[in-house]
Formats: C-alpha cells, sequence, structure tokens
C-alpha cells in the first residue's frame, strides 16, 4: 500500500473534520465544503488521520509539505550516529614504537566518538603468561583514560585477552567537533589566501598615489 496520504479528490467520505492553514479547528464539514475552501485558498486538501471519525483534513500547501519533509529526513540522516566498533590487535610483547602507533589509532578511534575492541594475540609460551597481557590493557586504557573509559574488562577468550573502551563523547558530539574544525580551517585559508592578496593591492594603491617623476633636463 502507498505511504501517500490522499489529497483533494482522492478524498471519498461524506464529511471531514477539517484543520486550517495555520491549525486552527474549523470543525466538521462536508467534502464539498472543504474542497471548496481549499481552492478558495490555493492550498491542497490533505487527510492526515485516515483511521479517525470523521478523518481529519488538512488544507496546506502538498509539494511545500513533501519537499520540506525530504529536507528534514535528509538532514536527519546526515545527522544520525551510527555505533562503529573499531578494533586494534596487538601483541604481548609489543616494542614500544608499535605501540605508540597502535595508541595513536585508538585515540583517533575514541576522538571520533567510536568504541574500540582491544585484543591481545598471544602465542606460544605466552598463553601461560596472562598477566602480560592483562598489564598491557591496562596501560592502554590508563594512556587514553582522558578521552574513554573501560566500558568491558579484560577477559580470556581462547589464545586471546579482549577489553573495550568506550568514549567519553557521544558520536553525534564527535561528528560536531569534526564539522566546527573543518569549518573553521576553511575560514582560516580564505583568510589566509586574502590576507596574501593585501600586499599586492597595496602595492599598486601606493604606485597610484605616488608623484609622477618630472623628466630629466638635456
Amino acid at each position: 500500500m502507498s505511504a501517500e496520504p490522499r489529497i483533494n479528490d482522492r478524498i471519498r467520505v461524506p464529511e471531514v473534520r477539517l484543520v486550517g492553514p495555520s491549525g486552527e479547528q474549523v470543525g466538521i464539514v462536508p467534502l464539498a465544503k472543504a474542497l471548496e475552501l481549499a481552492q478558495e485558498y490555493d492550498l491542497d486538501l490533505v487527510e492526515v488521520a485516515a483511521t479517525a471519525r470523521p478523518p481529519v483534513c488538512k488544507l496546506m500547501d502538498y509539494g511545500k509539505f513533501k519537499y520540506e519533509s525530504a529536507m528534514k529526513a535528509r538532514e536527519a540522516r546526515k545527522n544520525q550516529a551510527h555505533t562503529v566498533i573499531k578494533e586494534m590487535k596487538l601483541r604481548p610483547k609489543i616494542d614500544p614504537h608499535d605501540y605508540d602507533t597502535k595508541k595513536g589509532h585508538v585515540v583517533r578511534f575514541l576522538k571520533q566518538g567510536d568504541k574500540v575492541k582491544i585484543t591481545i594475540m598471544f602465542r606460544g609460551r605466552e598463553q601461560s603468561r596472562p598477566e602480560l597481557g592483562f598489564r598491557l590493557l591496562q596501560r592502554l586504557a590508563s594512556d587514553v583514560e582522558d578521552l574513554g573509559f573501560i566500558e568491558s574488562n579484560p577477559k580470556q577468550d581462547g589464545r586471546n585477552m579482549i577489553m573495550v573502551l568506550g568514549p567519553h563523547k557521544k558520536k553525534t558530539e564527535a561528528m560536531a567537533e569534526a564539522r566546527e574544525a573543518q569549518a573553521a580551517r576553511k575560514a582560516e585559508r580564505q583568510g589566509v589566501t586574502a590576507h596574501d592578496d593585501e600586499p599586492a593591492d597595496d602595492v599598486a594603491e601606493a604606485a597610484a598615489e605616488a608623484p609622477a617623476e618630472a623628466p630629466s633636463e638635456v
């Protein structure tokens, strides 16, 4: 079935409860009278509550209403926050450089408002030293505590140990901050461009104001 409401001549009931263009209650009127008023206001008669008895209809510009509804839905989809779980894998005896690199990725994910699943992978004899993985996870959580918190405590899962970090900021907040930062960078670039153009303008202005050089005598 179509989700579109019935409008104008497609409405087939003897009478309707009519709502005016500004939301005022007109009352129950014959369908013919409602259609007459719609034509008088140069608007559409739109059925907004088909299951009511009698159905509720409103006078409106249906084309404008559909356009505005589509724009609102588009904006809502644009700002919709999707929960994303990123994953980062580490070894118990990870070297300092690799650790800093992995931590940098975790920081970036948390700043974006995403959760991060940290997996410590044990191999061979490392499986007999789970405390190494536990200490590494605790260290990482401590290093990024200003951005995230331990949402799921470290737990052993076969040869792996897993911990989940959650961001302090909500996804919507992170998205808003990212848009603001992007706008600020754009404004800064435009300001630099305008500033770079100023010296050339100043030179031209100075040249225009300078007195003409008198001709030399022979």
